[in-house]
C-alpha cells in the first residue's frame, strides 16, 4: 500500500476516535450536569416544603390564639359566636391538634354559667342570659354536626370533656359516638329540651355517672346502644321526664347505684335484644319509671340489690321471648313493679322473681312460706282487688336468697 493512503487511513482514524472522545466527554458532561441539577431542585424543594409547613404552621397558631380569644366571657355574644365556628374550622384543618381545638370548646361549656333569670327580670338580664344560651346550644351543635355520619370531617374517636356542664337544652340527635371517652360525669340537665334522639352509642365509653336529671326533657328516643360501655353509675333522676326508647342490643349499660327518686323516667317501646343492661342497688322512690311495651328479648337485665320503696314501677304490655330479667335478688320490694300477669299464675320464660313471703296484715309478723319449689311472690296484704295486673308489695325475709355484692356483679364499673 502506498505511504499516502496508509497517512490518510491513519488521520482518519485520529479523527474518528477523536470524535468519539468529544462526543463521550460532552454526553457524561451533560449527564453529571443534570445530576447536580436534580439534586439542586431537590434541595431547593425540600427547602420550600419546609417554610410552607413553618409559615403553615404559624398561620394555624394565629388562627387558634383569635379564636381562642373571641371566646372570651368578656367578649359579647356575637364575637364569641364568631369564635365558636373559628375554633371549629380550625379544627377541621389542623388534625394534629383537633383533639386540642375539641377540648377549647368543650371547656367553654364548663365555665361556670349562671341560671335562667325568669321572666320577672329586668329586660337585659334577661336577654343576655339567651344570647349565653345561644352560645352554648351552638357549641353542642357544632360538635354533634362533627359526630354524625355524613360529616365532611369527622370528629369521632377523639374525647369529649362534659363534666359538671349545665344543660338546658342542645342536641346531639344523630351523633356516633364510635370512639374515645365521652364524659358527662356530674353533669346537670336541668331545663329545655336535650335531645340524643338516633344517638348511636357502638365503642368507647360514654359516662353520666353522678349526672343529675331535675327538669327539662331528655331524650334517648331511637338511640342504639350497640357496643362499649355506657355508665348511669349514681346518676340522680328527681325531676322531668328521660326517655330511653331505645334499642340495647350489645355492650353494657350500668345503672349502678342510680336514684329515680322524681319525675318520669320512661322505657317505653325500648327494645333489650342483647348486651348487659344493669340497675345494681338502683333504688326507686318516687319516679314514675315504666316499662310499658318494651321488648326482652336477648338481654340480660339485672335489677340485683336494686330497692323498690315508693313511686310507681311497671312494666304494663311488655314481652318477654328470650334473654333474662332478673328481680331474683332485689334489696327491697315493698312498692314492686307492676305487671301484668295474674298473682297466681307463672311469670314469662326468663322473668325471675324474689323469693320471698308474701306480707301479712299490718302490725303482724310475716307468716313463714314453706320452702318454695318456684319463684313465689304474692299480693299487697289485705283483700285482693280482683284486678289482673297487680303490684307485689313485700320486703324481703332473711329467707330470701343471699344478697349480691357489688363486686359480685358481672356490670359492676370501675370507681372514679
Amino acid at each position: 500500500m502506498e505511504p499516502q493512503v496508509v497517512a490518510a487511513i491513519i488521520a482518519a482514524g485520529v479523527s474518528a476516535l477523536t470524535l468519539i472522545g468529544t462526543l463521550a466527554a460532552q454526553y457524561f458532561g451533560r449527564r453529571a450536569t443534570s445530576q447536580d441539577t436534580k439534586e439542586a431542585f431537590k434541595e431547593q424543594r425540600e427547602q420550600l416544603d419546609r417554610t410552607l409547613a413553618e409559615q403553615r404552621t404559624r398561620t394555624l397558631n394565629e388562627r387558634f390564639a383569635t379564636a381562642a380569644g373571641q371566646l372570651g366571657s368578656d367578649k359579647p355574644p356575637a364575637v364569641r359566636l364568631a369564635g365558636v365556628y373559628a375554633m371549629a374550622g380550625l379544627a377541621d384543618d389542623w388534625e394534629a391538634n383537633r383533639q386540642t381545638c375539641v377540648d377549647v370548646l368543650c371547656a367553654y361549656l364548663r365555665m361556670p354559667y349562671e341560671p335562667d333569670p325568669g321572666e320577672q327580670a329586668l329586660a337585659p338580664e334577661r336577654l343576655a342570659f339567651r344570647a349565653s344560651r345561644e352560645v352554648r346550644h351552638t357549641v353542642i351543635r357544632v360538635i354533634a354536626a362533627h359526630l354524625s355520619k355524613g360529616a365532611a370531617v369527622s370528629w369521632q374517636g377523639l374525647n369529649f370533656d362534659f363534666t359538671g356542664v349545665v344543660f338546658d337544652g342542645g342536641s346531639l340527635g344523630g351523633a356516633e359516638f364510635s370512639g374515645g371517652m365521652v364524659d358527662f360525669r356530674g353533669a346537670r340537665f336541668s331545663g329545655g329540651t336535650v335531645d340524643f334522639r338516633g344517638a348511636r352509642f357502638s365503642g368507647g365509653t360514654v359516662d353520666f355517672r353522678g349526672a343529675e336529671f331535675s327538669g327539662g326533657t331528655v331524650h334517648f328516643g331511637g338511640a342504639e346502644f350497640s357496643g362499649g360501655t355506657v355508665y348511669f353509675g349514681g346518676a340522680a333522676f328527681f325531676g322531668g321526664t328521660v326517655s330511653f326508647s331505645a334499642e340495647f342490643s350489645g355492650g353494657e349499660v350500668s345503672f349502678l347505684d342510680a336514684a329515680f327518686a322524681g319525675g318520669h323516667v320512661l322505657f317505653l317501646d325500648a327494645a333489650f335484644s342483647g348486651g348487659k343492661v344493669s340497675f345494681f342497688s338502683a333504688g326507686f322512690s318516687g319516679a314514675q319509671v315504666s316499662f310499658g311495651r318494651a321488648k326482652f328479648s336477648g338481654s340480660e337485665v339485672s335489677f340485683g340489690g336494686a330497692a323498690f320503696i315508693s313511686g310507681e314501677v311497671n312494666f304494663l304490655d311488655a314481652a318477654f321471648s328470650g334473654g333474662q330479667v332478673d328481680f331474683s335478688q332485689v334489696a327491697v320490694w315493698t312498692n314492686g313493679p307492676e305487671f301484668d300477669w295474674d298473682w297466681d299464675s307463672t311469670p314469662p320464660s326468663g322473668v325471675r322473681l324474689p323469693v320471698a313471703p308474701p306480707a301479712g296484715p299490718a302490725g303482724a309478723p310475716p307468716p313463714v312460706a314453706p320452702p318454695p319449689v318456684a319463684p313465689q311472690y304474692g299480693p299487697p296484704a289485705g283483700p285482693r282487688s280482683g284486678r289482673r295486673r297487680g303490684r307485689t308489695e313485700q320486703r324481703l325475709s332473711p329467707r330470701s336468697p343471699k344478697r349480691q355484692t357489688e363486686s359480685e356483679h358481672p356490670c359492676r364499673h370501675p370507681v372514679a
